[in-house]
């Protein structure tokens, strides 16, 4: 079984506040602390299947530009998505099973792309609006059972297993392949930062509290008790792990490595979700949600939310 890391924007943040903020408040936590963030998705190969866990951002998603009060930045692009697959040496008709680990646009904005792929998601998650037009969908019921700590799980392929990990989403799910003694957690958002694993905090960005620390638990519960790859969406450290094979051991944290330079930009008056990569357009605005078109973002009411991951405005940034 080979692992790769599908690597497409470097040099983000992620915030403590952010990171860490999700049960005890944002205001216990240094807003001027910044961890490293980078957006990568991975590629499992079995010899026998090529497997996608997650898929990217759309191709034409604009870069956010950061402030001084930006709370997450997914970093510049090193090239899209697709551009970024095909440089690992495979074509989009290889690939037969894409697993989602939720809806987010960052991480199913290319499904459509894969036109030979079954797409397995939880079905609690498939009346997304991410995923409408697509008819190659399996929804996930999870009926295998337990996988060690994990309650329901789906067996996928020999080592591969699609866990179910509510909270970030409510139809949340990790992967785990197992190769040569090590357990590989491929995930979406369970933590964005491994800081946070380390220091077991969740994140400010979740459907449903109590279910996110229920899954943190478990996941810490399983990275103490096996020898597991740690491998996130949202950091550097997610593809770090993979290539150096780093096993979690959650009593010898790392040590932080310091964000590089923020390189800040002319902004196009668009902005930019950092969590979903939904674009508010003022020459759009958003109609469905009473907003005319014309309506610039600093306009927009203080309890507007992103029509699509509904979370609040403090977490836009400028495109």
């Amino acid at each position: 079984m080979i692992i790769k890391a599908v690597k497409f924007r470097r040099d983000g943040f992620y915030t403590q506040p952010f990171s860490f903020g999700g049960e005890e408040g944002t205001d216990k936590f240094d807003k001027n602390i910044r961890y490293r963030g980078s957006l990568q998705n991975y590629l499992i190969d079995t010899g026998s299947e090529v497997i996608l866990v997650d898929t990217g951002l759309p191709a034409g998603t604009p870069e956010e530009i950061p402030d001084e009060n930006s709370v997450a930045f997914t970093g510049t692009d090193i090239c899209s998505y697709m551009e970024a697959f095909s440089a690992l040496g495979y074509k989009p008709e290889q690939v037969t099973k894409i697993l989602l680990t939720h809806r987010h646009a960052d991480h199913s904005g290319e499904l459509k792309s894969f036109p030979n792929a079954r797409i397995y998601v939880n079905a609690d998650e498939i009346g997304a609006d991410e995923l409408k037009g697509l008819t190659n969908i399996v929804p996930v019921t999870f009926t295998d059972g337990s996988y060690y700590n994990f309650p329901e799980c789906q067996k996928i392929a020999n080592g591969v297993y699609f866990i179910k990990a509510k909270g970030h989403t409510n139809g949340n799910s990790l992967i785990i392949a197992e190769s040569d003694g090590l357990f590989y957690m491929l995930h979406g958002d369970i933590t964005y930062i491994d800081e946070a694993l380390y220091a077991n905090k969740l994140s400010v960005v979740y459907d449903d509290k109590a279910a996110a620390r229920q899954t943190l638990d478990r996941v810490r519960d399983f990275v103490a008790n096996h020898p597991t790859v740690y491998c996130g969406t949202h950091t550097p450290q997610g593809y770090e792990n993979l290539e150096a094979k780093r096993v979690i051991d959650l009593s010898n944290p790392p040590e932080t490595i310091p964000v590089g330079e923020i390189v800040f930009k002319t902004a196009t008056g668009k902005y930019v979700c950092s969590i979903c990569g939904y674009v508010y357009d003022p020459a759009v605005g958003d109609p469905k949600n009473g907003i005319p078109a014309g309506t610039p973002f600093e306009q927009l009411p203080d309890d507007w939310h992103c029509p699509r991951c509904k979370q609040s405005k403090d977490k836009f940034n400028k495109a």
